[in-house]
């Protein structure tokens, strides 16, 4: 298995698969030190994860430049990862014991409430887009909860995955407890549907998570599903155009573009279509992209060569069906995955551009005739994750949000991004469950009733 650095096409590093009887020598061990650490008081497991966001902090710069050789995330925006990773240890440090309190429940029992249990070991398949924050938003509640952890990571972020165990293990964290194993996809049934995996999170393509939801399901195992998205971001025609295009411009190209909310569809009410297009193309032509070592870079290349073959693919075939190619749209020769700052103007129902995820730095702009429009266009989707709407009337932008818009995070005059405060997923084809915040730490516990006589 290989690492390559998306920005040059050469190998960084190869590694060896873990053998299966050694994976299950790992679940093995895994259980016995998660039974220890469920005996641990909140207390003294949020010193560890504390310790940890100590750790993240101080090595962010390490950690960025290990995700811009590995994935070509550009620097700036892995110092930013790192940092947010140290935030979520520390929320839930501080949060996870009045999560998990005993709730009282008035019956006619002389005492009952209900309980939250760990469940035990969870395995965590994990993406290359957000290598460290991905595990870090599952890690640090399922530890404080009292859980044990196995994470397969993505084959060209292994490095990535070696750190974190690295970092969680010097933080103290019983070295049995949090485990990274190195499997190829095709093999991760048996570890799924393994006796002592009590419970699977995946972050990834809505492919990856039927595949691993239907393996779960035959183990009559709880899963977690964060993924793909097609975020609409709805421009309504009293919207500050200015800001609406600038927010929706660096929505589309955080992480090059490469997010599952990222802003994907720009839908906009006719009488300001022009206008925001044009302030579209121009904050989109102000962005370098280039090296991700180098600190200008604000787009770098895309985490694999075959996966900016597939995004230009999806791009022509849309040109094919009748979308105008405004800026960019072509693939550029030479070393390294890049793909150009790109923008498809008439985008319309049918064509990949609207229908599929692109997952790159391509903005594919609609034009809706009005509010009503707008809004059914949003949801004409087969994902359901992020959504934002831009107006002047934060009334009734809310209650579009809030009733009307179907995805699982919906933002007004923001771009939709994970916070640990708030909980995060999606519905439809983008996934079920939740992570973050209260939700999210009551994942992977057991919620149970006591009631005594």
């Amino acid at each position: 298995m290989k690492t390559i650095n998306p920005a040059t096409g050469k190998t960084i590093s190869e590694y060896e698969e873990t053998p299966f009887s050694e994976i299950e020598t790992i679940i093995e061990r895994a259980n016995s030190a998660q039974r220890s650490w469920k005996e641990e008081s909140f207390e003294s497991r949020a010193t560890y994860l504390k310790k940890i966001a100590e750790l993240l902090k101080d090595r962010k710069q390490a950690l960025a430049e290990l995700m811009a050789e590995e994935m070509g995330k550009p620097l700036s925006q892995g110092v930013g990862e790192a940092e947010k990773c140290a935030w979520v240890c520390e929320y839930y440090a501080e949060h996870a014991e009045k999560f998990l309190s005993e709730e009282s429940v008035e019956t006619d029992a002389t005492k009952s409430y209900v309980a939250f249990n760990p469940l035990g070991v969870v395995l965590a398949i994990m993406p290359w887009n957000f290598p460290f924050w991905q595990l870090f938003r599952f890690a640090a509640p399922a530890l404080m909860a009292g859980n044990g952890a196995l994470l397969k990571h993505s084959a060209n972020t292994t490095g990535s995955a070696l750190m974190i165990e690295e970092i969680i293990h010097q933080a103290g964290i019983p070295k049995d407890l949090f485990r990274t194993i190195i499997v190829d996809n095709e093999h991760m049934k048996p570890v799924i549907q393994h006796n002592g995996i009590a419970a699977v999170t995946l972050t990834g393509s809505t492919r990856a998570g039927k595949i691993v939801a239907s393996q779960a399901g035959e183990s009559l195992k709880k899963s977690v599903l964060e993924l793909g998205g097609s975020d609409p971001y709805i421009v309504l025609k009293d919207a500050d155009i200015q800001k609406a295009a600038e927010t929706c411009v660096t929505s589309r190209l955080i992480n090059s573009g490469q997010s599952c909310i990222a802003a994907k569809r720009f839908i906009v009410e006719e009488p300001v279509y022009d206008e925001f297009l044009e302030a579209v193309k121009e904050e989109m032509s102000k962005k370098t992209v280039g090296d991700p070592f180098d600190d200008q870079t604000e787009v770098g290349p895309m985490a694999r060569v075959d996966l900016r073959d597939e995004l230009h693919d999806q791009v022509q075939r849309s040109i094919n069906a009748g979308a105008k190619p405004v800026l960019g749209c072509e693939k550029p020769t030479g070393d390294g995955a890049y793909y150009p700052v790109s923008i498809l103007a008439d985008v319309t129902p049918g064509m990949p551009a609207f229908d599929e995820e692109l997952f790159g730095p391509v903005a594919a702009v609609i034009k809706a005739s009005d509010e009503r429009e707008a809004v059914t266009l949003a949801n004409n989707s087969e994902y359901g994750l992020g959504a934002a709407i831009f107006s002047g009337d934060v009334e009734k932008a809310e209650n579009l949000a809030a009733n009307y818009l179907e995805a699982g995070c919906c933002f007004v005059n923001s771009f939709v991004k994970s916070d640990p405060r708030v909980p995060f997923g999606g519905i439809k084809n983008s996934g079920y469950g939740r992570e973050l915040g209260l939700y999210g730490i009551r994942e992977f516990v057991n919620t149970k009733t006591v009631w005594v006589d």
